[in-house]
């Protein structure tokens, strides 16, 4: 049978942040020592030579403890980052479901953030327009809609960033613990849809520390520490081999 083609390549991918290791006052302070070539920094590899396909329609698992590099790397595959080393190469349009909401205004209506936030996901104002009433329905904001987001709760923006975030069918679906936001029953309904996607052949990323979630919906896995692959293979034995790892670190 001939491989699927494939969706996504992380090739050799290492990130590298700056970390400043003095504490500078104010604004005023920290140009001048900029200028002056002053400041110290402390390097912080986020990640080291990460490497790994996923072929179309396959649904990857990420794992591993706080700190491994799971958030850094979905930022990096969706374009928020751009690798210090290494390159991604993505087919098709991607949704990337990571800090939902975090692109809003909060001065502005949740109306309004739709058009904001749907633009910076790359879609047109036309397309907002058209599916409008979907994403309010699908948020159960109701006339909250119309209210400054800086009123809403966490769970109703995170409501509204999913309704925007999926009303577009993506050819690659990247999920950051966001099966978890809002009420058991918003978070069915956010399953529904997002299992939908997975019988369309959508190709996915998915951290979670649930590894029951990992076995539920991932076929394949990899896990990460300390910004190193450390092991991929099927879902079930790289979660086999994070259960391991856990129980040694918890004696």
């Amino acid at each position: 049978m001939a491989k699927k083609p494939v969706a996504l390549r992380v090739d050799h991918v290492s990130m590298k942040f700056n970390l400043s290791s003095e504490k500078v006052d104010n604004i005023k302070e920290y140009i001048i020592k900029m200028i002056k070539k002053e400041l110290m920094y402390q390097e912080f590899w986020a990640l080291r030579d990460v490497d790994f396909t996923d072929r179309k329609g396959g649904r990857l698992g990420i794992m591993g403890f706080n700190g491994a590099g799971k958030s850094t790397l979905l930022k990096i595959c969706s374009g928020v980052l751009k690798a210090t080393e290494g390159k991604v190469t993505t087919v098709g349009k991607i949704a990337p479901l990571l800090e939902l909401g975090a692109g809003f205004d909060k001065q502005y209506t949740g109306r309004e953030n739709i058009f904001l936030y749907g633009s910076m996901l790359g879609f047109s104002r036309d397309f907002l327009t058209e599916r409008y009433d979907e994403i309010v329905e699908f948020s159960e904001l109701g006339e909250f809609i119309d209210v400054p987001v800086k009123n809403y709760s966490s769970g109703m923006r995170a409501r509204l960033g999913f309704a925007v975030a999926t009303i577009v069918e993506p050819d690659i679906l990247i999920l950051d613990e966001v099966l978890s936001v809002g009420d058991a029953k918003f978070r069915k309904k956010c399953e529904k849809r997002v299992k939908s996607m997975f019988d369309k052949g959508v190709t996915v990323l998915f951290v979670s520390h649930s590894t029951n979630q990992v076995l539920q919906i991932c076929n394949r896995g990899i896990l990460l520490e300390q910004g190193q692959l450390i092991a991929q293979g099927s879902a079930a034995d790289v979660v086999s081999f994070y259960e391991a790892k856990m129980a040694m670190q918890s004696k």
